[in-house]
């Protein structure tokens, strides 16, 4: 067994069956958007939609047992349930990772919540693999959570387009220590205080209560407080945290930009998507674009690690960088050396990872 290294030994994805399409995403936004717009502009055809019953953390945990079933593990396998989903749940007040834990049956397990926007996959599993790299009783590990932050937009809010396309769903991976396959190879993270407060829920907090003359307000409260400086910062630190991070996570295992064989990346829209495709050097075909499902937080990558084994763009030995960002500003990459490792090398000395 390796017992230095942590593989990923399963994911899984849960959707909503609900689902929005670009014409009635314009319709939401009175006119200020066309169809044609929100297709071209903002890259979204449709997406998901969440059903009555799509709570956050019941999202988080039917990605879960999905996970495990996947896997073959049975849950009192699990040492640890780190939940990375977000602050929109069912109940304010509760923890997502302790109602995972209870519905899947991992009885052995601790819990915690671990929170860090859109890139809190990155976040995760950062952790989870330093945890179980530092605690010998600590072998397997399982990531979960739901989202549904796009509960907050108001779509007459033209400060908030950029987070039309934020979409429900939930997401899940089990890691463990010794893993031969899926191996994490590195990690990394970037966070901007400069911009911690540009977005913000307006109601809700203690500087601003919720209460009988904010409630409605309240269920569309997600904004931008300064819409030109965040704009500006964008422009000027975005990229460069956007590929810093990547470069980081591949230079920890002695990696650069041209092993990157798929880019499991968020959804953004396009223009920013080929952007990032052409300043690592990659092909289209080396990642997958989410238009028919819009922007489902930190469980995007998994998604697309999801779509790109079942189009063939990830075979064994393909190095995947997968990246997020999220609102704060915070940046964070995973990079991940598929299938197993004797495998890996044979396709290294082959001739490449794409």
């Amino acid at each position: 067994m390796i017992r230095d290294s942590v593989g990923i030994v399963a994911t899984a994805m849960y959707l909503p069956e609900g689902r929005m399409s670009a014409a009635e995403l314009a319709a939401r936004t009175d006119g200020a958007w066309t169809e044609q717009a929100v297709i071209d502009k903002l890259g979204i055809e449709a997406k998901t939609v969440a059903g009555p019953d799509d709570g956050a953390q019941e999202m988080g945990a039917r990605a879960a047992l999905a996970c495990l079933e996947r896997a073959g593990t049975d849950p009192r396998e699990v040492d640890a349930i780190l939940c990375i989903g977000d602050e929109l749940r069912e109940y304010p007040m509760t923890t997502s990772g302790i109602y995972i834990q209870e519905r899947v049956g991992a009885r052995r397990a601790w819990a915690v919540d671990v929170l860090q926007k859109c890139s809190t996959f990155a976040a995760g599993i950062r952790l989870a693999r330093a945890l179980m790299l530092a605690e010998p009783q600590t072998r397997t590990v399982l990531l979960a959570g739901g989202y549904r932050n796009g509960d907050w937009i108001d779509y007459r809010n033209p400060r908030v387009s950029f987070m039309y396309n934020l979409a429900p769903g939930g997401g899940a991976v089990l890691l463990r220590r010794g893993h031969p396959e899926n191996e994490v190879v590195g990690t990394a993270l970037r966070s901007d205080g400069a911009m911690s407060r540009l977005v913000l829920g307006r109601v809700g907090g203690t500087v601003s209560p919720l209460g009988p003359d904010n409630a409605l307000e309240a269920g569309r409260c997600l904004d931008v407080t300064d819409q030109e400086r965040m704009r500006n910062l964008l422009a000027e630190r975005s990229m460069p945290n956007f590929v810093g991070v990547v470069d980081d996570a591949l230079a920890e295992a002695g990696l650069t930009r041209a092993d990157i064989g798929y880019l499991a990346l968020l959804h953004m829209k396009r223009s920013a998507h080929d952007e990032m495709l052409k300043t690592l050097g990659l092909a289209p075909e080396q990642s997958t674009y989410l238009s028919t499902y819009g922007h489902i937080g930190q469980f995007d990558q998994i998604l697309s690690l999801e779509l790109g084994l079942q189009s063939g763009r990830i075979r064994p030995g393909t190095v995947v960088a997968c990246v997020g960002a999220g609102i704060g500003y915070s940046w964070g990459a995973v990079a991940i050396r598929w299938g197993e490792r004797s495998a890996c090398r044979i396709q290294a000395a082959a001739g490449g990872n794409g």
